[in-house]
């Protein structure tokens, strides 16, 4: 684990906020050199603290108004290898995230879809044909709020 001051954390909740931002531009906001936060940043990138960036793309805009949070309890453990599953199900498009939670069920997909037709086609034709399936439930996301994490 690696030891984060003050500013590293300052850098860490500008980043979360916006990850284009230049080492320029956020020193000239936290009152830093930009060779002295570019150091920083790329300390926190080779200690692994920061482990990418990501392009954030508007679901809704790109005609998927749907998101759904499934949960998937498998029937058959002991014949379908978690590796298998997380695999197969990781192939599907529409499958944004693969969870493996502890709880009533075995894992935690999001998926997005064009509507809610759509997503019948995709759980029908696409999730309950995977070897393993047992049950499933399903839940609709309403609204999100996204937070950045905890930074400390």
């Amino acid at each position: 684990m690696i030891e984060l001051d003050t500013t590293d954390r300052l850098i860490l909740r500008e980043l979360v906020q916006d990850a284009t931002q230049s080492a320029s531009a956020l020193g000239r906001k936290l009152n830093l050199s930009q060779p002295a936060t570019w150091r920083r940043i790329k300390r926190l990138r080779d200690s692994g603290v920061i482990k990418g960036q990501r392009l954030d793309l508007d679901k809704e805009k790109l005609g998927f108004g749907v998101s759904v949070f499934l949960g998937i309890k498998l029937a058959t453990k002991g014949r379908v290898s978690l590796e298998d599953f997380e695999r197969a199900v990781s192939a599907i498009p529409e499958v944004q995230t693969v969870e493996h939670i502890l709880g009533l069920y075995d894992y935690r997909l999001r998926i997005v879809a064009r509507d809610i037709s759509d997503f019948e086609r995709v759980l029908r034709r696409r999730i309950m044909t995977l070897p393993g399936v047992g049950d499933v439930e399903a839940n609709v996301l309403m609204s999100e709020e996204r937070r950045p994490g905890p930074i400390g």
